[in-house]
């Protein structure tokens, strides 16, 4: 493939995939500045994966492995903490105020409680992945995934309560 189709198929890959990658990258963002260094570092994740990308799979699983592992990598070594990234801030929604802009703002927090890992099995199955593809991703057995979640979710509605 010429360098000129490589670029154009890419640059449609990531347009293809951009909310998806948004959300990885939000799940693990401190702040908004360190929400685009996430972003950019995934994106060139991608880039650098993308001709040894052998078909393998499902296209979105081989960009969720990608970005989770980029987020998982580039926060181990940054080290940083502290606020998380508001949603306001993200997606424009300061001035909304709706029943499902409320419920939204309050299942990130909630989910912003979870552990990096539980964050991406949760993440995986918001985005209604199969509990095969999720577990293809994060590299455990299926099973495994189905009581991770089944844990997670009661976590979640413990911290809803309390």
């Amino acid at each position: 493939m010429e360098q000129c189709d490589k670029e154009k198929l890419f640059t449609s890959l990531v347009a293809e995939y951009k909310r998806v990658i948004y959300k990885i990258c939000y799940m693990y963002a401190t702040d908004g500045e360190n929400f685009k260094d996430l972003y950019q570092e995934v994106v060139i994740n991608l880039w650098k994966g993308f001709e040894k990308y052998e078909g393998k799979g499902k296209l979105s699983s081989w960009i969720y492995r990608v970005g989770l592992n980029t987020c998982i990598s580039f926060y181990r070594q940054e080290r940083r903490h502290g606020e998380r990234t508001s949603l306001d801030t993200l997606y424009g929604l300061e001035a909304e105020n709706d029943e499902t802009t409320v419920q939204l703002k309050e299942m990130y927090r909630l989910i912003a409680g979870l552990s990096k890992f539980e964050r991406a099995i949760i993440l995986l199955w918001l985005d209604e992945n199969s509990y095969e593809d999720i577990a293809e991703i994060v590299g455990i057995p299926r099973g495994t995934v189905a009581s991770r979640l089944k844990r997670i979710k009661d976590k979640l509605t413990k911290l809803a309560n309390s």
